[in-house]
């Protein structure tokens, strides 16, 4: 029984071993004929069932698929003059994929011909090959017509007069989203034919978007279409002179302007020569780069010419937009538009009251009392804001696209759009508003942390941050250790606090290590604080603490100083004396948000950072310009005290006491102000202390009792 029971099990115990091994080879050639498959193929297996789109190759334009286009293919309705964003624009094909950008398909490249095999348009413009261009090399681009928002025709429709009209919009109707123009965009610059030159380009467009030049208030469809410039291809050729002399006040080179204007203007040089000049063309009409006068007695190169005016006409011609516009803009040249119903490029952005002028054409005989009545500051101002729109929206067909498809993802995502000041205001000009995104007051639970530069003064630090860890609202002390000679003490050595301490041993000796945006530093709150600066009370630093809560956009803190205009030398200042005035607190002891550390590392204007770090002084001059110019606020000084000398400490030891360090800090005050190209440093004469500051009032009903002396 027991012997034929073993035979049994041994029976079992081998088939089990059968199952498994042929469980185990299966598997192998199971493995192996899906690595097979996988190699051989590859797209086969994971990739058929998804349709592949490839990105437009613009360098393929002379091997491009031709389409005819017969005589009878049906069109769209014109334009829709009733549509707004509200209307024609399908919104529910954007923010695929959670994207908060817009995406934007441009169609395949083909060559339209009609029935005889005559191309509807001339070759693709190098205009629209740099427009098409940029979009595809945009954030905004996509391949895949599926997850467009927009879509642009790779038709060349900037000048009409380099295509047909009918054949052109049979083309644009066949297209297969086309969907009566839902959602699609037109570029145009030059649009209309004489005689009636109309304002908008002479398509069935359905209810597209057009993004055109020329628009007057009529054909207009504000919040829907685009108003662009007229390209001006050689306003590039403008040198800007800041100091070039003005000759005239008023320069008039339009070339294409209309007979009675042309009298008016003509008639105003001749009793006013030396306001005005009315340039004319030359014998040469296709030299663009020429202007005559005084029936070509005289020669001017142009856009050159423009410098020497403070305002440039610019006139209704055939057309309304007009290239004009852009040169004097590139010059520096502010305009006078006599244009009447003109819609100004980017108008649903840009503020042209801040760089031109408007004149209605029944005043063009005024201009010269409007020109005179603007103040010489106020010039300057219109001058400077003239060529910072040029170089930012319109020195480029890339510059101008870009700005196009910012404009229509501004539209479709307004939670993320720009504002007034990002469009309008220069990098060297103030927001009205803070850049940082805070509550009215920041959280006191988050606390600060302290940022110690030190070289090689070790008792001085360790008895600054036993003095440091008694602050109430302190978080971290990270001591930012300056000397590649010599590693910093043990940690043996280091005085037993209650606080965390953190090192952090830099690679090279430079002032601005002390705003570098350390990982460490975990509070939005930094106090910056010298090695030498033991005077400074627990009190006094919560004070500093609880002040730059309500106000955490400013540097808050106690050392102040002032600049001063010197007569003498015609330059800036730093003045150290006690005054009433303030315009600067030293980052010696100073509150700051952590952003500004990282505004001053990365975001610097000029070479200001590689100066301070060369000459070893000035990074608290150059932070408090740097947060003056951004934010347009003053610094604020708290409590009374002025002396913060280091009692310890010998002459030779501190920085601040050398005569030419002085010297070298007033330099760097006129040397900041050039770069930023005004001084953004604002000048008070306040300080904040504490309510109850010397109040009889019992010292245990004070929050703050030891607020120090002078």
């Amino acid at each position: 029984m027991s012997y034929s029971m073993g035979n049994k099990n041994l029976s079992g115990l081998h088939n089990y071993k059968r199952f498994f091994v042929t469980l185990f080879i299966v598997s192998v050639v199971s493995i192996i004929a899906i690595l097979i498959l996988i190699n051989v193929f590859p797209k086969g297996l994971y990739y058929s069932s998804e349709p592949k789109y490839e990105s437009l190759n613009l360098k393929e334009l002379d091997r491009i698929k031709e389409v005819t286009i017969s005589l009878d293919a049906s069109l769209s309705s014109g334009p829709n003059p009733k549509c707004s964003y509200y209307d024609c624009f399908n919104i529910y094909k954007c923010g695929h994929k959670g994207t908060s950008n817009i995406l934007v398909y441009v169609y395949p490249l083909k060559k339209y011909v009609d029935e005889k095999g005559i191309a509807i348009g001339n070759k693709m413009s190098r205009e629209f090959y740099t427009l098409l261009d940029t979009i595809v090399k945009s954030k905004y681009y996509t391949p895949n017509p599926e997850e467009a928002c927009i879509f642009v025709v790779s038709i060349d429709t900037l000048n009409q007069n380099r295509f047909r009209t009918k054949e052109t919009s049979q083309a644009l109707a066949m297209l297969p989203f086309w969907n009566n123009g839902e959602n699609h965009l037109i570029f145009n610059m030059i649009p209309g034919v004489p005689p009636d030159y109309s304002t908008i380009v002479d398509l069935s467009l359905g209810n597209a978007l057009v993004a055109g030049a020329g628009f007057d208030s009529w054909t207009y469809r504000a919040g829907f279409d685009v108003s662009l410039p007229v390209f001006s291809p050689i306003a590039h050729l403008v040198k800007v002179n800041n100091h070039i002399k003005k000759k005239w006040l008023v320069l008039s080179s339009q070339l294409n302007i209309h007979p009675e204007y042309t009298a008016e203007l003509l008639q105003l040089e001749e009793d006013n020569p030396s306001e005005l000049l009315v340039l004319e063309p030359c014998e040469e009409p296709t030299n663009s780069t020429i202007r005559c006068h005084g029936g070509g007695k005289k020669t001017y190169h142009y856009p050159h010419i423009l410098q020497r005016s403070v305002f440039c006409l610019v006139l209704r011609g055939s057309r309304l937009g007009q290239p004009t516009l852009m040169d004097a803009l590139a010059a520096g040249c502010i305009p006078i538009i006599a244009a009447d119903t003109i819609v100004l490029p980017f108008a649903d952005v840009i503020d042209w009251k801040r760089a031109s002028i408007m004149l209605g054409e029944a005043h063009l005989s005024n201009i010269l009392n409007v020109a005179k009545a603007v103040p010489e500051d106020r010039r300057k101002e219109m001058r400077s804001q003239c060529l910072w729109l040029y170089s930012r929206y319109f020195s480029s067909m890339e510059a101008i696209t870009s700005t196009t498809l910012d404009i229509l993802n501004d539209r479709v995502f307004p939670q993320n759009a720009m504002v007034y000041e990002d469009w309008n205001n220069p990098p060297y000009l103030t927001p009205s508003k803070s850049p940082l995104f805070l509550e009215l007051t920041a959280p006191r639970w988050q606390g600060f942390t302290a940022v110690i530069l030190t070289y090689d003064r070790v008792d001085s630090l360790f008895g600054l941050i036993q003095k440091l860890v008694k602050v109430p609202s302190l978080s971290t002390v990270l001591v930012v250790w300056n000397n590649q000679r010599k590693s910093p003490p043990p940690a043996s050595k280091w005085p037993k606090v209650s606080k965390p301490v953190k090192v952090i041993a830099t690679k090279a000796n430079k002032l601005s290590n002390r705003f570098y945006p350390y990982e460490e530093i975990e509070t939005e709150a930094i106090l910056t604080i010298d090695d030498d600066i033991v005077m400074l009370t627990a009190d006094e630093l919560e004070f500093g603490y609880e002040v730059w809560r309500e106000f955490p956009d400013r540097i808050v803190g106690f050392p102040s100083r002032v600049h001063i205009w010197d007569n003498s030398t015609n330059k800036w200042k730093y003045e150290s004396e006690w005054t009433n005035q303030i315009s600067m607190v030293l980052t010696g002891a100073a509150f700051h948000h952590k952003y500004w550390s990282y505004m001053y590392t990365t975001s610097m204007p000029g070479n200001i950072k590689e100066w301070v770090d060369e000459h070893m002084n000035c990074e608290d001059i150059a932070m408090n310009f740097l947060v003056a110019n951004i934010t347009n606020k003053a610094p604020i000084k708290v409590t009374p005290r002025k002396k913060f000398k280091c009692p310890e400490c010998t002459n030779t030891e501190m920085l601040s006491a050398d005569l030419n360090h002085m010297i070298e800090r007033s330099h760097c005050i006129d040397k900041f102000s050039a770069i930023y190209g005004r001084m953004p440093l604002q000048v008070v004469e306040f300080r904040a202390d504490p309510v109850l500051y010397r109040d009889t009032f019992p010292e245990k009903l004070k929050r703050f009792n030891n607020i120090g002396s002078l």
